[in-house]
């Protein structure tokens, strides 16, 4: 890989022949476990200036209409997120001088917080190519990682390094971009024919979130402004406000605004038409004929890739983490291949064409908990080589885990045409179903309804498609083991059990999170310098000593981290959640004002006051403390330096995911307490 220096530039054609494509990855690392900051991108012409407000990318307009630019959104990694974007170089308008890559954050969190900045890109085929490592940023709250820019005909990357301290805000005004401080909100219901949204871009509730500023003097020296996010239209993407060809009159596009954006659900559900309860409404993708496992994998292939054909936003966001271009995309089913003396059919192909260029993957999908056969995928990606198609994407209910691969494959290293191998979860389809056609909005109302059809099918017992749903032949010895002491360290089925526990939170959070439409993430707690193996062994080793699996998950706009520990020996589920104490005000005011927050929370939520210095302070349950919140303050005047608020529920035993299977419990208890704990405290 070439390493970069600040200041220092690369040309991506030197580096790999599949820069048609590439994708920018940022990440960090946080010692705390709640670090976090949002990419943002701006297209800027020769003059150093946007052309409109169009040209600036956020989490409030994350896609490009022309495919140029798709932020993919945050991954975990083992201390900290990567925060990646696709870019598709060919669309990119050819007066665009130059790309900036930057991040920002917020509520006064500043770039100096976090640890082992690092910008990488790789091509088309999933290869990393280039890296830039970032040392000292300073107290800065928004920071410009590289660029990629032209020269003549060529793409070129700069490690750029630069700070400013006026957030987001500030570094976007510094551009050309006109941000606009008022915070009106609008609110419009889910989309479908029977809700009768009109047929344009689904429009957004936009809650306040943040004050803006003025411009810094010039791109290089520091602004001078408060951090903040700006505020977004609303609308599912700004309008562009580029000349008219007749030079007439035109009207002006709303400002950016950075406050998040999310489709509100119906208030009140319609009134069906159906004589009683057991009228089942009419389905376009039906579930009942399906009767093997043959049966559910062709039809959940066919109706997952013509949905993916006919609603180009869809399409996009699972393509484009791929290398896969914009353009008009086309798919096909039970397609056969020649391969030696017998053919092969791979369940689906995705083919986008543009330019006159084709961008083809094999699509091999499971259902259930089938698993993936190496021979299998090695004969496609055999194929896919042989043939010139750019990827492989493998579809099933398991969830991959960085440096762990579900499938390994030999890649022969003689052969010039690479071919990429990804991994999609149905777990991860239905995340992006819900997070389109729930709060980000899609192209019109019919897309919104076909998406809720795909998101039913999914959802469906039947169907197939319902995410991690087993955690392995090594759980119920491993439980055995715990229960009689016989497990000891190093023993490989623990390692087997943490890996499951990984992909189960990581489900969790996609499911959490379509609900939401707020990055939830899992924290993943590592040493400084340590890989993910090394972290799954220092947890398997804990596993066999307290005989207790734990988690912890970042949740967009919720104050502290939401944790989950599964005590194995006790048979309980603890789901919690730490928060702090409040600068201002008495204590005896911290702890009436937190009771009247949680007003309408269970009675048995546990309460233990944090104190400094010590173990813990005063604890009891809300059923107690409710009328006498001064038994909360500890007696020998210790400094309070926050709250822990904890619910337990019984643990399932089964492996599976049965309703008194563990998987279920984990998804109800981390549901559970959010809805009737944590959600109560962002209010």
């Amino acid at each position: 890989m070439y390493e970069l220096t600040k200041g220092a530039n690369v040309g991506l054609a030197a580096l790999s022949e599949s820069t048609d494509a590439v994708i920018v990855a940022l990440d960090w690392t946080s010692p705390s476990g709640e670090g976090d900051a949002d990419v943002s991108v701006l297209l800027l012409t020769a003059d150093g200036k946007v052309r409109d407000d169009g040209d600036f990318y956020f989490y409030n307009n994350p896609v490009a209409a022309d495919g140029s630019v798709q932020l993919l959104g945050k991954t975990p990694t083992g201390g900290g997120d990567k925060d990646r974007i696709s870019f598709d170089l060919t669309a990119v308008p050819p007066d665009i001088d130059r790309i900036v890559v930057a991040a920002s954050r917020y509520g006064g969190a500043h770039f100096g917080e976090l640890d082992d900045l690092r910008l990488t890109l790789a091509d088309g085929s999933g290869e990393e190519l280039v890296r830039f490592t970032i040392g000292d940023t300073g107290s800065v709250s928004a920071f410009i990682f590289g660029e990629i820019y032209r020269r003549g005909p060529e793409w070129k990357l700069r490690a750029v390094g630069q700070g400013y301290a006026t957030g987001l805000a500030g570094l976007a005004t510094d551009f050309g971009v006109d941000i606009d401080d008022d915070a009106a909100t609008e609110e419009v219901p889910e989309g479908g024919p029977s809700e009768e949204l009109p047929s344009d871009t689904v429009t957004a509730e936009l809650p306040v979130r943040a004050a803006t500023g003025q411009a810094a003097a010039a791109p290089d020296a520091e602004a001078l402004v408060a951090d903040g996010r700006p505020t977004v239209s609303p609308q599912a993407i700004p309008t562009p406000r580029r000349p008219d060809a007749d030079g007439g009159p035109k009207k002006a596009a709303p400002r950016p605004r950075t406050a998040k954006k999310k489709v509100t659900l119906p208030k009140v559900a319609k009134k069906s038409l159906a004589e009683n309860d057991s009228w089942k409404g009419a389905r376009l993708f039906p579930v009942s004929v399906l009767k093997s496992d043959r049966d559910r994998e062709t039809r959940a292939t066919s109706v997952l890739l013509s949905v993916m054909a006919q609603i180009p936003e869809f399409g996009r966001r699972l393509t484009a983490a791929f290398g896969a271009p914009a353009g008009r995309m086309e798919t096909f089913a039970e397609v056969q291949l020649p391969h030696g003396e017998t053919p092969r059919r791979p369940d689906g192909v995705i083919r986008v064409e543009r330019a006159g260029k084709l961008w083809t993957a094999l699509v091999e999908t499971k259902t259930n908990g089938n698993a993936l056969k190496a021979d299998q995928v090695q004969a496609y990606m055999d194929i896919a080589a042989r043939r010139g198609y750019e990827a492989v994407i493998t579809l099933s209910n398991d969830v991959a885990l960085e440096g762990s691969p579900l499938v390994d494959v030999k890649v022969d290293g003689r052969r010039k045409h690479k071919v990429a191998l990804w991994h999609l979860s149905w777990a991860e389809v239905a995340h992006q179903a819900q997070m389109l056609i729930r709060h980000e909005g899609v192209g019109n109302a019919a897309h919104a309804w076909l998406l809720q059809e795909l998101l039913h099918y999914l959802q469906h017992e039947n169907s197939g498609c319902h995410g991690f749903q087993n955690m392995g032949a090594a759980w119920v010895p491993v439980r055995k083991g715990i229960d009689d002491e016989t497990l000891c360290q190093g023993d490989s089925r623990t390692l087997e059990v943490v890996e499951s526990w990984e992909r189960l939170i990581r489900q969790v959070c996609l499911g959490l999170g379509g609900e939401l439409g707020q990055k939830v993430l899992p924290v993943q707690r590592a040493r400084r310098g340590s890989g993910p193996a090394e972290r799954r062994s220092r947890l398997a080793d804990q596993l066999c000593l307290e005989g207790r699996l734990h988690a912890e998950m970042r949740i967009e706009d919720t104050p502290g981290v939401l944790a989950i520990t599964a005590d194995l020996r006790t048979g309980k589920l603890r789901t919690s959640i730490d928060i702090p104490a409040p600068a201002q005000g008495s204590p005896l005011t911290w702890v009436k004002r937190l009771v009247r927050r949680l007003s309408d929370a269970p009675a048995d939520l546990h309460i233990e006051t944090l104190v400094e210095g010590e173990a813990g302070g005063p604890r009891g349950t809300l059923e107690r403390l409710r009328p006498e919140p001064a038994d909360m303050l500890p007696k020998n005047g210790a400094r309070i330096t926050g709250f822990r608020l904890s619910l337990f529920k019984g643990m399932g035993s089964g492996r599976g995911n049965a309703e008194t299977g563990f998987i279920r419990s984990v998804d109800d208890a981390v549901h559970r307490f959010h809805a009737l704990v944590a959600a109560q405290l962002a209010h």
